[in-house]
C-alpha cells in the first residue's frame, strides 16, 4: 500500500535533478492572469479521465494480441523519479497502487472542439483524479481535485529540461503548463502524500467516441436541464441515455447544474461517472468485444501514458487486479475545499487540509470510510426510482451479513458507485 508522507516533509524537499469531430466549434473563453482562463470544455475531459478510471475498475482488459493493434499510437512520458523496471507478469498486479488521471484543454489537434488555439492558446490540466486501489482488492477510491483548488506547485522539469521555481499558492489547473504530465504528478503526490505510480493524461477530442463506443450511459436529472452555455436541452426531470454531443453537453453544463460552481458541476458529473461504472460492469458491456475494444482505442489513441503505465502486462495486470472490486467498494470523491475566499484564494478553491488530510491518511492506509450523505445534495441527489437493492447474505447461515469493521464518517462530497442518484438542477 502507499505511505502517506508528511506534507511539510514533502514541501521542503528539493526535486532531485537526474460520434464524428464534425460538431459546430465552440467559442474559447478567455483565461485570468498569464494563462488562459478555462472554459467549460475543460470539463468535457472529465469523463474521458473518468472513462479510463471506471474502464480500469471494470477489469475490461481486452487481451493482449487485439490490444496490441492500438498500442503503437501510444504516446510516453517519465514521470519524475520513475526508473525502468522489468514488467510484470501477466496476472493480477501485487500490492496497492495509485494512478493519476489529468485531462488537458489544449485546443491543439482537436479538431475545432472548444475554439482554436488562436481562440484560447495554451494548456491546463483542467482534470485531475487520483485512483487509488487497495493492496487487497476490495476498494478502490477516485478522489478529483477542483481544478482551480491552490497549492504548491513544486520545482518541475520542462520540455527544455530547465527547472520551474518553487510556486506556493497557484491553482492546480497550472501544473501542466509548468512541466506537463510529471509535473502534474509531482504536484498531487506532494500535496496529497501519496505515491503515484502511473499517470496518463488526456485531451477532449476522444470524448464523443468514447461515450458512443459503448452505446451511452444512463443518466438521471432531478428536473429540467436547460443550459444555454452548453447546448444541453433536456425538458423535464426522469433518465435519459447520453451520448455523443448531448453527453458532452452534459458533462460540462455548470451553469445548468448545482449552484452552478465548479464544485457542484464535480458532484453531477460523478452521477455520470457512478453510471458508467455499473454500465461498464454490466455483462452488456464486458461481454461485447467490440464495445471494449472501441473504448480501449478510443482512450489510447488520445492519451499520454507516463512510462511505468505504457505497456501491455502492466496495464493487463492492473485490469486483472480490478475487475473483482464490487460496485459498493468504488468510491467517487472530492477533495474538499471551499470557494469565497480572499487574498490568494479569491475567485479560486481554499484547501479544507484538515479534512483532506484525514481523508488522505485513511486512503493511504486502505481503511474504510463512509460519507455522511449518500450524495452531495448541492449538485447530486438520491434517485427515487433507484433498484431495490438485495440484502447481502451471510456465508454460514443466510442472514444479513453485518459489516466485518466499523468504518469512519467523513463529510466529503462524493458517492458510491453502487448508489443510483441525479444531477441537481437549477432551471427556473
Amino acid at each position: 500500500m502507499s505511505e502517506l508522507r508528511p506534507r511539510s516533509e514533502l514541501r521542503s524537499r528539493s526535486v532531485a535533478r537526474s460520434d464524428s469531430k464534425e460538431a459546430p466549434k465552440v467559442q474559447g473563453l478567455a483565461r485570468h492572469g498569464r494563462l488562459k482562463k478555462p472554459g467549460p470544455w475543460g470539463s468535457i475531459a472529465k469523463i474521458v479521465a473518468g472513462s479510463l478510471a471506471v474502464l480500469l475498475v471494470s477489469g475490461t482488459a481486452v487481451g493482449a494480441v487485439a490490444f496490441d493493434s492500438i498500442y503503437g499510437q501510444r504516446d510516453t512520458v517519465t514521470l519524475v523519479g520513475e526508473t525502468e523496471g522489468p514488467p510484470p507478469q501477466i496476472g493480477s498486479y501485487e500490492g496497492g497502487f495509485n494512478i493519476l488521471i489529468a485531462g488537458s484543454d489544449t485546443r491543439e489537434d482537436q479538431g475545432g472542439i472548444g475554439g482554436t488555439t488562436k481562440d484560447a492558446s495554451g494548456e491546463l490540466n483542467d482534470v485531475n483524479m487520483i485512483l487509488h486501489v487497495a493492496a487487497d482488492r476490495q476498494s478502490a477510491v477516485a478522489i478529483s481535485f477542483p481544478r482551480d483548488m491552490v497549492m504548491g506547485i513544486p520545482e518541475c522539469p520542462s520540455s527544455s529540461g530547465d527547472y520551474n521555481k518553487y510556486y506556493s499558492t497557484e491553482a492546480l489547473n497550472t501544473a501542466l503548463s509548468y512541466g506537463g504530465l510529471p509535473c502534474v504528478a509531482l504536484t498531487l503526490s506532494e500535496f496529497t502524500g501519496l505515491d503515484i505510480q502511473f499517470a496518463g493524461i488526456i485531451t477532449f477530442d476522444g470524448v464523443i467516441q468514447m461515450t458512443n463506443a459503448i452505446g451511452g450511459v444512463d443518466v438521471c436529472i432531478d428536473g429540467p436541464l436547460i443550459d444555454p452555455y452548453t447546448g444541453i436541452n433536456l425538458p423535464e426531470e426522469g433518465t435519459y441515455n447520453l451520448a455523443g454531443w448531448e453527453a458532452l453537453a452534459f458533462l460540462r453544463s455548470r451553469h445548468g447544474v448545482g449552484d452552478g460552481s465548479d464544485l457542484t458541476r464535480i458532484s453531477s458529473q460523478q452521477v455520470y461517472l457512478s453510471s458508467l461504472v455499473r454500465t461498464l460492469k454490466s455483462s452488456d458491456t464486458l461481454g461485447d468485444y467490440k464495445k471494449v475494444y472501441n473504448l480501449a482505442d478510443a482512450a489510447i489513441a488520445n492519451m499520454q501514458l507516463s512510462s511505468g503505465l505504457a505497456d501491455i502486462p502492466t496495464m493487463v495486470s492492473i485490469a486483472l487486479a480490478l475487475k473483482d472490486i464490487p460496485l459498493e467498494g468504488i468510491q467517487f470523491v472530492q477533495y474538499p475545499g471551499t470557494t469565497g475566499g480572499t487574498g490568494v484564494y479569491s475567485g479560486k478553491v481554499q484547501p479544507n487540509e484538515y479534512l483532506g488530510d484525514k481523508m488522505m491518511a485513511l486512503i493511504a492506509a486502505d481503511q474504510p470510510f463512509t460519507l455522511a450523505d449518500a450524495t452531495d445534495e448541492r449538485g447530486a441527489t438520491l434517485d427515487p426510482n433507484a433498484p431495490v437493492a438485495a440484502p447481502v447474505p451471510d456465508a454460514t447461515d443466510g442472514s444479513t451479513a453485518a459489516p466485518t469493521e466499523e468504518a469512519e464518517v467523513l463529510d466529503i462530497s462524493g458517492q458510491n458507485a453502487a448508489t443510483y442518484s441525479c444531477s441537481v438542477t437549477n432551471y427556473y
